[in-house]
């Protein structure tokens, strides 16, 4: 009786085993179906997308008084994230020539800063559609004589490092003198001081560096050619096609142009992202 009794228990332990190999070791397609399934996005943390932004680039990407992130860029992408089942999204400041290869190597899920889309960048990561459109301003003080951009030969130009305004200004300024930055607020310091004659940034971050130093606009450059898209790794394919399918979204339903109207008051609009009635009718004026 006691052999017998040992030979069910044994019976029902290598039953309860094989059960368990079923799900775990041999079970190794359970578990990838169920991890699958919980991060479907392939995300650092299943359930939370966290970005690479800046926290001075007003009104794109900035922190408010409390010291939260806030601004065009981040409640066009909270929204997105939101419409693609992602409810819970961290903010992290960069300088920005470390977003990009923080996002390439896996240190956060995306990069949203306003990163125009070219295709050298392209070669570290991957981007979505594009969001946004705009120009490129000189800015400089009242005195450093400045007034154009032939006025920059010889002079020192302020520029974010790895930002779109200094591809441009290799490209186009070859006889003015780059200085490089980390952020917009270090190179307005050194205009206001008289290190730098003036400093090459966003159009709308420009506006209000102007007011609130005094500075004036030297040049209005369009800037159409690399519109702004959310930065993410080249594996995140199913993260790509969400964000894709929710910024569509975003913009046909005219969230897109009720954020940009908050935060862009009196800029010119792209009407490409524009709801497709709104399109058509604007074509047609």
């Amino acid at each position: 009786m006691k052999t017998r009794l040992n030979f069910r228990s044994g019976g029902i332990l290598a039953g309860v085993i094989a059960t368990l190999l079923a799900l775990t070791g041999c079970g190794g397609s359970a578990t990838s179906t169920s991890s699958s399934t919980d991060n479907p996005y392939d995300l650092i943390e299943p359930g939370t997308v966290r970005v690479a932004s800046l926290g001075d680039a007003k009104p794109y990407t900035f922190t408010d008084a409390e010291g939260n992130f806030t601004g065009f860029d981040v409640e066009l992408f909270t929204d997105v994230a939101k419409r693609a089942g992602i409810d819970e999204v961290v903010f992290t400041g960069q300088d920005f020539s470390a977003i990009l290869p923080a996002v390439a190597n896996g240190q956060f899920d995306v990069g949203v800063a306003a990163i125009g889309i070219t295709e050298e960048r392209k070669q570290t990561v991957d981007f979505s559609e594009g969001y946004l459109a705009g120009y490129l301003t000189v800015l400089t003080s009242k005195e450093s004589g400045v007034t154009d951009v032939e006025g920059l030969a010889g002079k020192r130009l302020g520029v974010v490092q790895g930002s779109l305004q200094e591809a441009y200004a290799v490209k186009n300024f070859t006889s003015t003198n780059l200085v490089r930055f980390p952020d917009n607020n270090s190179a307005i310091s050194a205009v206001n001081s008289g290190s730098a004659d003036a400093h090459f940034l966003d159009y709308e971050a420009a506006k209000e560096y102007q007011e609130q130093h005094g500075l004036v606009s030297a040049a209005d450059i369009p800037s159409f050619d690399a519109p702004a898209g959310f930065a993410l790794g080249k594996d995140k394919t199913a993260l790509k096609e969400a964000l894709n399918e929710a910024l569509a979204e975003a913009m046909e339903d005219g969230t897109w142009k009720t954020l940009y109207e908050k935060w862009f008051p009196g800029s010119p609009m792209p009407e490409q992202y524009l709801p497709k009635a709104e399109q058509t009718a604007a074509s047609g004026k």
